[in-house]
């Protein structure tokens, strides 16, 4: 971290091995992801209910380049417990923050879009046209929902390419 960790209570004392948990674990964040600027850590009692007794709350705002990670669960009654899953709910938030940095994050891209263009119902297939003016087969079984009855020449659909034995093959067609 850049700047040191910083531990605040309110309406409660925090005993010397509740501060060492709360060091060792944003130690640990730091190892996790090394451009932390800075991690803030709170704990309060927010107030002592009878129906549950003494709650704690953690919050941990973390800085880091472009941005900031806050962490705020709910209450627990164990103060430790708190502690230990709020920064498990750092390290996952951290964690997806750097893969977004790497630019790991899954994207997930449009099926293509195409046309029927010949139709062979006996034999239980097809090709389509793509918008680029490819042609690609399909067979009967790719069609999704058993609609292979309800296409027509000329019925837009989306799918999925492969590569077949005999080159460019349609799988999962849907109906658009």
């Amino acid at each position: 971290m850049k700047l040191p960790l910083e531990i605040s209570a309110r309406d409660v004392r925090l005993r010397d091995e509740t501060e060492d948990l709360i060091r060792e674990k944003a130690a640990k964040l730091d190892r996790l992801y090394d451009r932390i600027i800075s991690c803030r850590v709170r704990v309060e009692m927010p107030h002592r209910s009878q129906r549950s007794g003494m709650t704690y709350n953690v919050r941990i705002d973390i800085t880091v380049p472009g941005g900031e990670l806050v962490v705020k669960r709910e209450p627990d009654a164990d103060l430790h417990v708190a502690i230990v899953n709020s920064f498990d709910t750092a390290q996952r938030q951290l964690k997806e923050y750097a893969e977004k940095q790497r630019g790991e994050v899954k994207v997930h891209m449009d099926k293509p879009v195409a046309r029927v263009t010949k139709l062979f119902p006996e034999e239980g297939y097809g090709f389509l046209q793509t918008a680029e003016g490819r042609e690609v087969y399909f067979h009967e079984n790719a069609v999704l929902d058993g609609k292979f009855a309800a296409l027509q020449v000329g019925t837009p659909v989306s799918f999925i390419e492969k590569s077949g034995d005999k080159g460019a093959q349609a799988s999962s067609v849907s109906v658009e």
